[in-house]
């Protein structure tokens, strides 16, 4: 752990939330002094300190350790190329259009690897008029093995369905034009075709 980076970030996120070193020694529980010292390199905060320091400043505690934060680069939008980042304990489904580091429940999650499906039948998609697209699959739906979303993304938008166990798959998404579908479950992964 580099001192004087770890320093770096606090001031900086601390100068960003528009606060004195004694407001912040003060949501921690320590001295003015002690926070000049980390501020200055001289010092790092106590482990005990890095959750507080987290929540104060909306940053993982990996960042206040690497002393940086890593910037993603501006993409042009193509919504067909999100990444997806699903929390094995909650369900909770993260998107993100450039490189992200996601935490969810504890747990630093790694970006879901797009398959091409070679079934057309595992999920059905037809366009019943020229405003909607009818999404249809015969998934068995169990509580061991479910779809846990479908996502429609055209080079400029995502409409996401969440579902749930026990639950059929048989809905109407608006008609948006090309693009693809994309599905998830624990046991097959994140899916997709082209539509």
């Amino acid at each position: 752990m580099d001192q004087e980076k770890v320093g770096r970030i606090i001031r900086t996120f601390r100068k960003d939330k528009g606060m004195t070193q004694l407001e912040l020694s003060e949501l921690l529980g320590v001295t003015d002094r002690a926070v000049s010292k980390w501020e200055r390199g001289l010092g790092c905060p106590d482990v005990s300190f890095l959750p507080k320091l987290s929540e104060i400043f909306s940053i993982d505690i990996r960042s206040i350790l690497e002393g940086e934060m890593e910037e993603n680069a501006m993409r042009s939008g193509n919504m067909k190329k999100t990444k997806f980042y699903v929390c094995p304990i909650c369900g909770n489904v993260i998107l993100a259009e450039g490189n992200a580091n996601v935490v969810c429940c504890g747990r630093r999650l790694e970006e879901k690897e797009e398959k091409k499906s070679s079934d057309s039948q595992e999920l059905k998609t037809e366009r019943t008029d020229s405003t909607e697209l009818y999404v249809s699959s015969d998934h068995c739906m169990t509580k061991e093995d479910y779809i846990s979303f479908i996502c429609y993304a055209t080079s400029d938008s995502i409409l996401l369905r969440k579902l749930y166990p026990e639950w059929g798959i048989s809905f109407n998404f608006p008609w948006l034009g090309h693009g693809k579908i994309l599905w998830y479950s624990e046991k097959e992964g994140l899916k997709y075709r082209l539509i």
